[in-house]
Parts: structure tokens; C-alpha cells; sequence
């Protein structure tokens, strides 16, 4: 016979916990990063504003209101903005990892929490508490059953981005303990995200943290309006994890276990590279090799120890990897990104136009990229690259990182934030000055009301 549902179900102990955070509680560092989350998602919306899948998702939006759209003169509804804006801040995948996950908080709960304080509660202390509450929940969902929701083909970001973004904008809004489990709930029949679009280079992933944005935002609306949902949304026999990662055995305590008391959103990587988290150490290799003066016509071959459960998202098929079908796939394929950093030394915006993934040079040395997989890889609790070339005359030179440059281990400054806020946004075609009111607007928007217009048009 099996055993009822519980007493006491993980999204009640996660709402109690919840709940208790009040205005003025952050520590420090928590607030700084979401300081820089808030600068880093508003410029990655600028960067891709005049970007044609944001011209579609604005394009597919029916519902104007007074919400913004950041880098845009028309206004949504709440729902509408936080889908757009989420759509803009992933869309490059130059926006914050989380490294245990790896799942990207900030393009979900930022534009959720932005268009639902705009619309309902102005307050930017209370924009604060759900930005940092949508992201700690949104990260720390990834470590229940760590890379199990990628493994059944599924977007970690887009399924737990709705249960994250429920979450915040539920303390943003001040909902009590009851409402937010009802949220949680509510969000967990709105999540989803298949990773087919792996196979072709199609939208699809650019959309799932905007689609997140809006499910998570409707869902704590819904529940503050007396919509019951299951409280038994994570563990149960038909719930979250049973849905997505094919089990209800996991570390629940991961979730609920410290939260409000250590907080993993302190650990949040800024990528230096607009692509696919798990390539940039591979890229810092590479543009190492160059930087040692190997040319490379003179490479014979290279090879890659890569870890296991990056090999069917960035290696394969190994001849797509090489020579990818579109932009948007390239920034998904490792021995293209590996070559772009070695030829060009770096890998920028630009890196993905048809010109640019046509260069024959790069697809030349890209054809040359195989991997084996290294069974004792750290992936997903650390991300590492490692190259090891041959060359024509039969010597071989090797790289390794160890890391990735801007997570935890060599985090990236405020003011390295601020400069990579002034490159998208200028790249989004907007002036220096109009980054700059941006800024200012941005700077003190936690401690005031929460107006938004001057990051229109």
C-alpha cells in the first residue's frame, strides 16, 4: 500500500521560508548581485531589440497595456512584457548561469518580476526580495536531481524558470504562504521547454524564459485570486520531477533545506562569450593556443576531453558542431567556437552572422575538432576545457582552464558589468546617453518606485 501524501509537502516548507523574507533582510553580496542582474538583463534586452525573434515575439503579442518592453516605444500587458523581455535577455545566451544547474535565472525572473512590480506593486524594495527569492528557488530546483531534466530532453531553465518566477513574483507581491504553494503549483502544469531545437538551430530555447517569465507571473496571479493548485507539486507521484526528470527521488533539502540562510544566487556566473556556457573554457583554451603564436593552418588535429553530459547538446552530431547550419546553432557547437576564438581571438556578437560562420579559415580548423569524453570531468558542479593540438611538425601543445571566467572562481566586477551593459546596449543601437539615464535609472531602482519608462523606444 503507498503512503499518503505528506503532511508537510516541500513547496509549504519552501513558502513558510519564503514568507519570512522581509525587506532589508538580503545580505550584502546577495543585493549586489541582484543589482547586477538587473544591469546585465536590461542590457542583453537592448542588444537584441532590433534582433528578428524579437520582432516576432513582439509581433505575436496581442495584449497591449502599460508595461514595458524594454527597447521599445509599445507597452504590454504584465504578461506580455515579462514574455518579450524574458525572449530579448536569452536570446544571444550572453545572460548569468548557474553553474551547479546549469540553468540562466536572470532572463526569467527579472523580466517577470519587473512587469509584474510595474504593473501591481511599484515598490522597489519588494522587486528586490522577488528577484532574489525567483532566482534562489529557480537555481536551487537544479540541484534536486541534478542533470536529470536535461538527460529527458527537456530545457532546465524553462521548467524550473516557471516555478522560479512563480516563486518571485509571488514575494513580490506579498503573497502569503498558502498563495505562493498555490503558485507553485499552479506553475508547475505551465512549465515546459523541449530541446529539439538543438537540432537545426531553431528559436524555440530563446523563447523558454520568456515563456517562463509569463507562466510564473500568471500563475502567482491566478493564485492570489484563490486558484488552488497542488501542494504537492515537486515530490508527488504526477509532479514536477516525476514529469520532467523521470523520478520523485531527490535532494529536497537542496531546495528548502538553508534557504533564506546561505544563498547559491551569491555564486551566479556573467559569461565573457554570447554562446553556450559550457564552451567558454574551451574558447579561453583556444584563444590561449593563438595567443602562443600557433597558426592555424599549422594545427593538424585537436582534440577535446569533454564531459559526458555536455556531448549531446555542444558535440553532436559532431559534422553540425563543425559547421553549423545557422548562427543561432553555432552558438551551440563547440568546434565552431573553439576555431572562432583561436582564428579571431575571441568570440563576440559578430561571430554569428552567415559571414561569419562561413569563414573558411574557422570551418577549416573546426573540421579539425574531435573529442573524448573524460569520465572524471566535474561537470555540472564546475565547468573546465581542455585542448590538446597536434601540430604539422608532429609536436603537440595542450590548454587547460579550470574553470569558468566569470563564475565563482574568478567572478567578473561590477564595473566589468557595467562595460558589458555599454557594449549591448550600444550594439542594440542605443546612444550613449540613453545608456547612461539607463544607468542612473537602474542604480537606484531598489531603494524607489519601480518606474520603467525611461528604458522605452
Amino acid at each position: 500500500m503507498s503512503p499518503g501524501p505528506p503532511k508537510v509537502s516541500v513547496a509549504q516548507t519552501l513558502a513558510d521560508k519564503i514568507v519570512a523574507l522581509k525587506p532589508g533582510s538580503l545580505p550584502a553580496t546577495t543585493t549586489r548581485k541582484c543589482e547586477d542582474l538587473l544591469i546585465d538583463v536590461v542590457g542583453l534586452c537592448v542588444t537584441a531589440r532590433n534582433e528578428d525573434y524579437v520582432k516576432s515575439a513582439l509581433g505575436g503579442c496581442d495584449d497591449d497595456g502599460a508595461c514595458t518592453a524594454i527597447g521599445h516605444a509599445r507597452t504590454l500587458t504584465a504578461v506580455g512584457a515579462a514574455f518579450v523581455n524574458g525572449t530579448a535577455a536569452h536570446g544571444e545566451d550572453f545572460d548569468d548561469t548557474f553553474e551547479g544547474g546549469p540553468v540562466h535565472a536572470g532572463a526569467v525572473i527579472v523580466p517577470a518580476v519587473l512587469a509584474a512590480c510595474e504593473r501591481h506593486n511599484p515598490d522597489g524594495r519588494m522587486a528586490l526580495i522577488g528577484i532574489a527569492v525567483g532566482t534562489e528557488v529557480l537555481c536551487r530546483l537544479s540541484l534536486v536531481v541534478p542533470k536529470a531534466v536535461h538527460k529527458a530532453g527537456f530545457h532546465p531553465t524553462a521548467i524550473f524558470g516557471a516555478m522560479g518566477a512563480a516563486a518571485g513574483v509571488g514575494a513580490a507581491l506579498g503573497l502569503d504562504a498558502k498563495q505562493i504553494v498555490d503558485a507553485l503549483g499552479i506553475a508547475g502544469s505551465m512549465a515546459g521547454g523541449i530541446i529539439e531545437y538543438l537540432a537545426e538551430g531553431a528559436w524555440t530555447k530563446r523563447l523558454h524564459a520568456g515563456w517562463a517569465a509569463q507562466s510564473g507571473l500568471r500563475a502567482a496571479l491566478l493564485a492570489r485570486s484563490g486558484f488552488v493548485g497542488p501542494r504537492t507539486v515537486f515530490e508527488g507521484v504526477h509532479g514536477l520531477f516525476q514529469g520532467f526528470a523521470h523520478t520523485t527521488q531527490g535532494d529536497y533539502a537542496a531546495l528548502t533545506g538553508d534557504f533564506g540562510t546561505r544563498w547559491v544566487t551569491d555564486t551566479l556566473a556573467f559569461k565573457p562569450y554570447p554562446c553556450g556556457t559550457m564552451a567558454q573554457p574551451y574558447i579561453d583554451c583556444a584563444r590561449r593556443l593563438a595567443a602562443r603564436g600557433i597558426k592555424p593552418e599549422n594545427v593538424e588535429a585537436i582534440l577535446c576531453e569533454v564531459a559526458e553530459g555536455t556531448v549531446h547538446r555542444l558535440w553532436e552530431p559532431l559534422a553540425d558542431k563543425q559547421r553549423p547550419r545557422n548562427g543561432y546553432a553555432a552558438k551551440f557547437a563547440v568546434p565552431y567556437l573553439l576555431a572562432a576564438g583561436f582564428v579571431h581571438g575571441g568570440v563576440g556578437l559578430g561571430a554569428f552572422t552567415e559571414d561569419a560562420i562561413s569563414d573558411e579559415r574557422v570551418l577549416a580548423l573546426a573540421a579539425k575538432v574531435k573529442f573524448v569524453i573524460d569520465p572524471d570531468n566535474p561537470y555540472p558542479n564546475n565547468y573546465t576545457g581542455h585542448i590538446k593540438a597536434t601540430l604539422k611538425d608532429g609536436s603537440v601543445v595542450e590548454e587547460r582552464q579550470p574553470y569558468l571566467r566569470g563564475g565563482a572562481q574568478e567572478p567578473l566586477t561590477q564595473q566589468d558589468i557595467v562595460d558589458k551593459f555599454a557594449l549591448n546596449v550600444q550594439h542594440g543601437g542605443w546612444s550613449k546617453a540613453q545608456g547612461a539615464a539607463a544607468l542612473k535609472l537602474l542604480a537606484g531602482l531598489y531603494q524607489g518606485k519601480i518606474e520603467l519608462k525611461a528604458l522605452r523606444s
